[in-house]
Parts: C-alpha cells; structure tokens; sequence
C-alpha cells in the first residue's frame, strides 16, 4: 500500500486522492499509519463483508434465544459427563 504523510496530503491532495481511486492509501504522521484513505467502492466492498454480529447481554437477550442456549450448555455439560 502506498504512503504518504499529513504533510504529503496538505501539499499533494490531487495526486492522493487519485491514487487512492486505483487503490487504498496509508497516510501516516510521525512515521506511523493514521489512516486509510480508499474509494467509496473499496469501502462498501469492506462494509459489505464486515461481521455483522454484535455484543449481548444475557438481560436483554430475547426469552426464546436464552432458552436456546441453555439448552445447548445443557446438551454440553451431559456430553461431558459422559466422558
């Protein structure tokens, strides 16, 4: 991937922001990456394939899914039991 610092993007806007529309570009500051600056059609590709799934709590779990999973922990610790 292709680098540029802040610095770079102040002076050369124009010429990364064209690139960019060919492929994804890393601006860093201090040495460091800070950002990835890529197409709208690269981002969507990354959102679309993005892990959709999210962090629960057992509170607010819905009734029929907690029911699910304590019958799957059950069905587990039988299992192990058994061994």
């Amino acid at each position: 991937m292709t680098q540029y610092s802040t610095s770079d993007l102040s002076r050369k806007s124009g010429d990364i922001i064209a690139e960019a529309l060919r492929r994804p570009v890393t601006i860093t500051q201090r040495n460091k990456p800070r950002l990835v600056l890529l197409s709208i059609e690269d981002y969507r590709k990354l959102t679309a394939r993005a892990d959709a799934r999210k962090a629960g709590r057992l509170e607010t779990m819905p009734d029929d899914l907690f029911e699910d999973v304590k019958r799957a922990v059950d069905a587990y610790e039988r299992e192990s039991d058994e061994t």
